[in-house]
């Protein structure tokens, strides 16, 4: 039996690792400027600041409609005897809902899997569903791995300006002017399939620091772990401090990856954080 895998853009999974893997990404949307654009396709988000910095309106995100994952599964199913598509919290999006719906019309064919996660949280379990895939394990191996290694998984990152959570709504107008004048640079976390305050600090350097301390405790704690940076524009400086931070810290290093222009909605520039996974769950 063979296992296709597909995910949605939220993954963070470049093109490369896409291909490499075998997998296909449907990607989600995001309203900017009177015009609907797919993530990664038709805008970046350097395209989104730029554009934002000139005036335009803030965007709005949409998940993919469930005949585009229908396609996408009718397209698998050509090469492959079942589909795992595996996707961003349904608490976070819409997104595996419109997968589920589709899921009803393959006869069983097509698993759908909620990763309560997002970014390369996501895109770290969709390799590993890969690689497993590509080991033969079945399906239910497959699932029954992924339920075993989401307790332990951990997806931690900052921002660094919060004029962005501000304008979506996740806090309030005073909150973010205090802490742009204080400089104060949030810790967020991904916990039951919702992103949560982590803490905060001041100044990117105590940021840095944060993250550092974090996947060395993580590291100590699990052993043998495997590790994906994450970044906006402008974030990548500040995560090439967290990995010289890091050395030292045996890890399987899954590499630099940018963070797509639905999650950076949210984020906005200057981001960075870190998804972990242990290797054996």
């Amino acid at each position: 039996m063979t296992i296709a895998i597909v995910t949605d853009s939220t993954s963070d999974l470049s093109p490369h690792l896409c291909a490499q893997y075998g997998v296909e990404s449907v990607p989600l949307y995001v309203l900017f400027d009177g015009k609907m654009h797919k993530d990664g396709l038709e805008i970046t988000p350097p395209d989104l600041f730029a554009g934002l910095k000139a005036g335009k309106k803030t965007p709005s995100t949409s998940q993919p409609s469930p005949a585009e994952f229908a396609a996408a599964y009718a397209r698998a199913l050509q090469g492959a005897d079942e589909v795992m598509s595996i996707h961003i919290s349904g608490q976070l999006s819409g997104t595996v809902g419109s997968a589920r719906l589709a899921a009803q019309e393959f006869g069983g064919k097509v698993t759908v899997v909620d990763t309560q996660s997002v970014s390369m949280g996501l895109g770290m379990r969709v390799i590993r569903a890969a690689e497993l895939a590509g080991a033969g394990r079945s399906v239910a191996d497959i699932v029954a791995e992924l339920d075993r290694v989401a307790p332990k998984a951990d997806l931690r990152f900052t921002v660094d300006t919060l004029d962005f959570l501000r304008i979506n709504g996740r806090i309030g107008g005073a909150q973010a002017l205090l802490g742009s004048l204080l400089n104060i640079k949030p810790i967020l976390v991904v916990r039951g399939g919702r992103v949560e305050s982590g803490g905060r600090v001041r100044g990117h350097k105590k940021a840095v620091q944060d993250l550092v301390d974090h996947v060395r405790a993580y590291a100590a704690k699990y052993g043998a772990v495997r590790a994906a940076f994450l970044y906006t524009v402008g974030g990548e400086v500040f995560l090439h401090e967290v990995r010289a931070g890091l050395s030292g810290v045996a890890f399987d290093d899954l590499g630099e990856h940018a963070i797509g222009a639905v999650v950076a909605t949210h984020a906005g520039p200057g981001a960075m954080g870190v998804a972990l996974e242990p290797v054996t769950p």
